[in-house]
C-alpha cells in the first residue's frame, strides 16, 4: 500500500477526500498534484513513486514557474499593464506563460525550436499566443537559436519582458517552494532520491536546494538525453561538444545558469530509443500517459533503482502528458521513420517499407470509391500517393497530381469531378520491384518520377517515395 487511502472497488473514493469546492480560476490548480507508486515495474529493492504534473492546467510542470515568473516580474515592476511577454520555450513553459498571461490581458510571443511537436504548437496557437518557428539544429551565438532570437524579439519590442526561464530566480524558486514540499510531504518526509532532468535547470536546483535543507540524505539524480552535454560533464568534469537528440524540453548544449549542477550526486545518459520504449511502457503497464522527457526521467529512474542494494524510496515526475506526443511518441510509423522503434532488418527493400500491407498498414483506396474519399484519406494520412486496391489486389496508383488533373475546370460540375471513381484518375500502368532488390533500384523509379512499388512475387507489399529512401539514408548514417 502507498501512503494515499486506497479507492474502493470500483474506483469510489469512501471519504471523498479528492472532492473540493469550485475554484475561482483554473490557475488555482496549479500545484499539488498526485503522486502514484508504480508496482509494474522491475524496481529491485526499491520503491518508485511518480509525481504527476501533467495534471496541471496546462498540462506540464512548467504551470508552475509561469506563475511564479509572472508574480515575480509584475511585483517588481518588469510587466506592466497591457505588456508583452516574450519567451524561448520548447513548448511547455510557453504554454504555462499562456495560460497565466493571457487572461492577464498579455500578450505571449513565444520562440520555439522546429522540433517540437504540432500538438504543442497548435495549444499554443489556440490559447492565443503568438509562435515564432527557429531552426533547432544550431547552438547558442546563432542568431537563429531561440534563446537569442527571443531575447532580440524582447530587446526590440517597448514594453517586452523577456520571461527567461534559464536564468530567471523565480523559476526554481517555483520548486523550492511548492514541489519539494509537495513530495516531502506527500511521501511522509521519507525520500531517498529524487531523478530529474534538465532543460532550464529549474527543478533540480529548487528542489535541490529545498531537500539539501530538509532532508539531506535525498539525493539528486539527473537523467539526460544521450547528446546533451549535461551528463557528461558532471561525470568528466569535462564539456563535450552537444550531439542532437529526439526527446523534448530536457537535455542541454550549455549549462543554464538557473542548473547547480553540483546538487546532483549521479546523472544518467539514456538514448533516445530507450526513452521512446519506458514512456510507451508507463502507459501500456501502469495506464499513465506522459510525454517523451517522462520516458527518460523513467529510465533513468530504474536504472538507478536497480543498481541500489538496499531499499530505497525514489520519485520522479511526469513531466507532460503524452496528449501532446501522439504525433510522435506513440506514432509507430513516426518511430520506425526516426529509427526508434524495433524492427527486423533485411537488407533489402523491405527494409523502406513503412506501412506493409502484410500487417495492414498500408493506406489504400478502392478503384469505385470517389477521388474525395481518396484526397481525405491523404490528407489525414500525411501521404501524397495511395495505392489502388481491388479484393486485395493492386490495379493502380492515384496521387496528387492525378486526383488536381481531373477535379481542376470551371466551377460548375467541380462536385461532381470530386465524387468521380478513383478509376476515372489513377494510373494503371505499373512498374513494380521485387522485395529482394537492393536500393539500388529505386533511383530509376524516382528518376521517372514514380513511387516505387514493392511486390514479394505476385503479393503487394508497399509502397517506397523519396521520404522513405532519405529516412532510411539519415539512419543508417547515425
Amino acid at each position: 500500500m502507498s501512503e494515499q487511502k486506497r479507492s474502493a472497488p470500483g474506483g469510489a473514493d469512501t471519504n471523498l477526500s479528492r472532492l473540493r469546492p469550485p475554484y475561482a480560476s483554473v490557475l488555482d490548480l496549479i500545484g499539488q498534484t498526485p503522486v502514484v507508486e508504480l508496482t509494474r515495474f522491475d524496481t529491485g529493492k526499491c520503491r518508485l513513486f511518480i509525481k504527476l504534473e501533467s495534471q496541471n492546467p496546462g498540462g506540464s510542470i512548467k504551470d508552475r514557474i509561469a506563475l511564479s515568473m509572472i508574480a515575480a516580474a509584475e511585483k517588481s515592476g518588469a510587466l506592466k499593464r497591457g505588456g508583452t511577454i516574450v519567451e524561448a520555450t520548447a513548448g511547455n513553459t510557453g504554454l504555462g506563460l499562456a495560460q497565466v498571461g493571457i487572461p492577464k490581458g498579455y500578450r505571449i510571443i513565444l520562440v520555439v525550436p522546429d522540433k517540437m511537436s504540432r500538438e504543442k504548437i497548435q495549444h499554443l496557437r489556440a490559447l492565443g499566443a503568438e509562435v515564432r518557428m527557429t531552426r533547432s539544429d544550431v547552438g547558442k551565438g546563432h542568431p537563429e537559436y531561440y534563446q537569442d532570437m527571443a531575447q532580440k524579439i524582447a530587446a526590440e519590442l517597448p514594453g517586452a519582458f523577456y520571461a527567461n526561464q534559464f536564468a530567471n530566480p523565480a523559476n526554481p524558486l517555483a520548486h523550492e517552494t511548492t514541489t519539494g514540499p509537495e513530495i516531502f510531504s506527500q511521501l511522509g518526509g521519507d525520500v531517498d532520491a529524487v531523478v530529474v532532468g534538465v532543460g532550464s535547470g529549474g527543478t533540480l536546483t529548487g528542489l535541490g536546494r529545498f531537500f539539501a535543507k530538509q532532508s539531506p540524505k535525498t539525493e539528486m539524480v539527473l537523467a539526460d538525453p544521450v547528446g546533451s552535454v549535461l551528463a557528461p560533464l558532471i561525470k568528466t568534469g569535462k564539456m563535450e561538444e552537444a550531439s542532437s537528440w529526439t526527446v523534448e524540453g530536457i537535455g542541454e548544449d550549455f549549462v543554464p545558469p538557473n542548473a547547480d549542477l553540483s546538487l546532483v550526486k549521479k546523472a544518467y545518459s539514456i538514448p533516445d530509443k530507450q526513452s521512446m520504449l519506458a514512456v510507451r511502457d508507463l502507459l501500456s503497464k501502469e495506464g499513465i500517459l506522459a510525454g517523451s522527457s517522462s520516458g527518460t526521467l523513467l529510465s533513468a529512474a530504474l536504472r538507478y533503482c536497480r543498481e541500489q542494494t538496499v531499499p530505497k524510496r525514489v520519485v520522479t515526475f511526469v513531466c507532460d502528458s503524452g496528449n501532446k506526443y501522439l504525433s510522435k511518441v506513440f506514432d509507430d510509423f513516426w518511430l520506425a521513420e526516426q529509427g526508434l522503434a524495433e524492427q527486423e532488418q533485411h537488407g533489402d527493400l523491405r527494409d523502406l517499407v513503412m506501412r506493409s500491407h502484410r500487417t495492414g498498414d498500408t493506406v489504400w483506396v478502392g478503384p469505385e470509391e470517389s477521388l474525395l474519399n481518396a484526397y481525405g484519406r491523404m490528407r489525414r494520412s500525411d501521404v501524397s500517393q495511395l495505392p489502388v486496391l481491388d479484393e486485395g489486389r493492386l490495379v493502380g496508383i492515384v496521387d496528387e497530381s492525378d486526383i488536381l488533373a481531373k477535379v481542376d475546370g470551371p466551377y460548375d460540375g467541380r462536385w461532381d469531378r470530386f465524387n468521380a471513381p478513383v478509376r476515372t484518375a489513377m494510373t494503371s500502368n505499373l512498374h513494380t520491384l521485387q522485395a529482394d532488390q537492393t536500393l539500388d533500384a529505386l533511383l530509376p523509379v524516382f528518376d521517372r518520377n514514380e513511387v516505387a512499388i514493392v511486390f514479394d512475387g505476385d503479393e503487394f507489399i508497399g509502397l517506397i517515395t523519396r521520404i522513405d529512401l532519405i529516412n532510411h539514408l539519415r539512419r543508417r548514417a547515425k
